[in-house]
C-alpha cells in the first residue's frame, strides 16, 4: 500500500492515522512524491513546499502519538485555491499585473483547514482574476487536464480540480461565482459541492461567490464541510450557525425512492448541449427512476438576455478594475481579460444597471423553475473541455460566458449544486452531472450525490503520471 497512498480517502487516512498503522509524514512523503512526478505536466501548483508540508505533517503525527489530534482530518494533506488567503503568501489573483504583497492573515476557508490540523501541500493555479473557465493565466504556469494534457482542466479552480484528479492528496479547496467549481470538476471527473451562499465563510465576499470541497469522492467533501462550515465574522453574507450532522451524506440508493426530481437538458442560453453529454444526464435519468425516484422534464428557465446581463456587468467591473491600473501593468492582463474588459467602455447608466437587474431575474427564475422539485438534475457544461490554451470554449471574448448557462443561476439564487461524475465520452474524458438542491438543503445535495455514487456504476481508474 506504501506506493499508493496518495490515492486513500481522507476517511481512510484519519481512520489509519487513528490505528496507528499509517503516519502523516509518510503520507505527506507519498503525496509530494506522486506531485514530483505529474506536476511537470500538470502545472496545478503554486507554492508547493515539501520541507514546510513535511513539517506541518510531524507536527500532526506527534499529535495523534498524544492522543490530541485537532480533528479527524488532522494530518491529511490538502490543498488551498491560490484567491483564498493564507498569511504570509502573496495572492496574485492568476495575474501577473498583481503587485505581489503577503496577505496579513488566513482567510475563513483556509483558517478552519489549518485549525483543524490539515497539512498544506500548495496552493493551486487559476486564471486571470479567476474570469477564465481554463487554467490560462499570465502568471502562472498553464494548467492541464490530467485525463488529457492537450485539455484544460476547467476553472477558475482550474489547479485544484487538475490536483484532485491527478491524486495529489484527497482534499482540496477552490470557489466559485458562476462555476468556477462544478466546471473543473466535470471535466476532471471528481466531485464538488458549491454549497449555499454563506455555508463555508469567505472573505472578501461578493454576489454568487463560494468556497468549496473538491475530492474524489462524496465522502471526502462531507469531512471538509464539517471543518470549514464553521461560522466566520468576516464574512458580512455568513449563514447562522447550525448544528449539521455531515456524517449523515452516508445513505444508500434507497434514499432517493420518492423524491421528485426535475430534469434539464437544455439551458435556454448559450452552447447547445454534446450529444454524449446529453446522452449521458438522460442515463443518469433513468438510473434514478430505477432507484425509485419521479423524474420528470423541466423546461429552461435561463435566458441570454440574463447571460449577457450578467457578463456585461462582469465585464463592467473588470473594465473599473483594469483602468485603475497603470498603464504598464495593465499592460501584462491575458489580452483576452483586456478586450473583454474594455469593451465596457462604451456601456453608459442605464446599460449596467439593466445589465445588473438579470442578476435578480436570474435568481427569481432558478427558484421558481426548482420549486416543484426535491433536486433538479443537468448537465453541468454543455461541452467537453476545450484546448488548454484556450481562455474559454467559445475563444471569443465578446461571447465568453456561452458555457455557464447550466451553473450560473444557483450562485445568484444561493442554492447548493454539486457535480459528480455520470459518465465518459468516446474518448474517455469525465462528463458531470449537475445535482442542485433548495437554499441551505447543502446535506440533502450531498446525500443525493452519494446514492448517485452507488447507482452509477463502475468508474474508471484515475489518469497517471506519464512515464519519463
Amino acid at each position: 500500500m506504501g506506493d499508493m497512498l496518495h490515492d486513500l480517502s481522507a476517511a481512510e487516512l484519519g481512520n489509519a492515522y487513528r490505528e496507528g498503522s499509517l503516519s502523516p509524514v509518510e503520507v505527506t512523503r507519498s503525496v509530494l512524491d506522486h506531485v514530483a512526478r505529474w506536476e511537470s505536466h500538470l502545472g496545478a501548483t503554486y507554492l508547493l513546499r515539501p520541507e514546510a508540508a513535511i513539517e506541518q505533517a510531524g507536527a500532526s503525527e506527534a499529535r495523534w502519538r498524544r492522543g490530541e489530534a485537532l480533528s479527524p482530518l488532522d494530518g491529511v494533506p490538502t490543498t488551498i485555491k491560490e484567491n483564498i488567503a493564507t498569511a504570509g503568501d502573496p495572492l496574485p489573483a492568476g495575474t501577473a499585473a498583481v503587485t505581489l504583497r503577503a496577505a496579513a492573515g488566513d482567510a475563513p476557508p483556509a483558517a478552519r483547514l489549518k485549525e483543524a490540523g490539515l497539512v498544506v501541500i500548495s496552493k493551486t493555479t487559476m486564471p486571470d482574476y479567476g474570469m477564465l473557465s481554463s487554467g490560462l493565466s499570465s502568471f502562472h504556469t498553464l494548467a492541464r487536464n490530467p485525463w488529457d494534457l492537450s485539455l484544460t482542466p476547467g476553472g477558475s479552480s482550474a489547479g485544484a480540480g487538475a490536483a484532485a484528479a491527478a491524486g495529489y492528496g484527497p482534499l482540496h479547496i477552490g470557489t466559485d461565482i458562476g462555476g468556477s467549481l462544478r466546471l473543473p470538476a466535470s471535466w476532471c471527473g471528481i466531485f464538488t459541492l458549491k454549497p449555499s451562499l454563506g455555508r463555508i465563510p469567505i472573505d472578501p465576499p461578493y454576489m454568487g461567490r463560494a468556497a468549496g470541497p473538491m475530492t474524489r469522492t462524496v465522502g471526502d467533501s462531507a469531512l471538509m464541510m464539517a471543518v470549514l462550515s464553521k461560522p466566520d465574522a468576516r464574512d458580512s453574507m455568513n449563514l447562522p450557525p447550525q448544528d449539521i450532522e455531515w456524517p449523515a451524506f452516508d445513505v444508500g440508493p434507497e434514499h432517493v425512492r420518492g423524491l421528485r426530481i426535475g430534469l434539464l437538458l437544455e439551458a435556454g442560453c448559450g452552447l447547445p448541449v454534446d450529444p454524449e453529454i446529453l446522452a449521458a444526464v438522460n442515463q443518469a435519468a433513468r438510473l434514478f427512476e430505477r432507484a425509485g425516484a419521479i423524474v420528470e422534464p423541466m423546461r429552461p428557465f435561463m435566458s441570454q438576455a440574463m447571460l449577457d446581463g450578467m457578463d456585461h456587468l462582469w465585464r463592467m467591473r473588470s473594465y473599473v478594475d483594469l483602468s485603475a491600473l497603470p498603464a504598464t501593468q495593465r499592460a501584462k492582463v491575458l489580452p483576452y481579460i483586456r478586450q473583454w474588459a474594455e469593451s465596457a467602455a462604451t456601456f453608459d447608466g442605464e446599460h449596467v444597471f439593466r445589465a445588473f437587474s438579470q442578476f435578480h431575474a436570474t435568481r427569481v427564475a432558478a427558484v421558481e423553475a426548482c420549486a416543484p422539485f426535491d433536486y433538479v438534475i443537468s448537465p453541468v457544461s454543455p461541452n467537453m473541455p476545450a484546448r488548454a490554451e484556450d481562455p474559454s470554449p467559445t475563444n471569443d471574448p465578446l461571447r465568453p460566458l456561452e458555457h455557464i448557462g447550466f451553473t450560473v443561476p444557483y450562485n445568484m439564487s444561493e442554492q447548493p449544486a454539486a457535480s459528480v461524475n455520470c459518465g465518459y465520452s468516446t474518448a474517455g474524458l469525465p462528463i458531470g452531472l449537475q445535482i442542485a438542491g433548495k437554499r441551505f438543503d447543502d446535506l440533502g445535495v450531498l446525500q443525493v450525490s452519494r446514492a448517485f455514487e452507488q447507482i452509477r456504476g463502475a468508474q474508471r481508474p484515475w489518469p497517471q503520471p506519464p512515464a519519463d
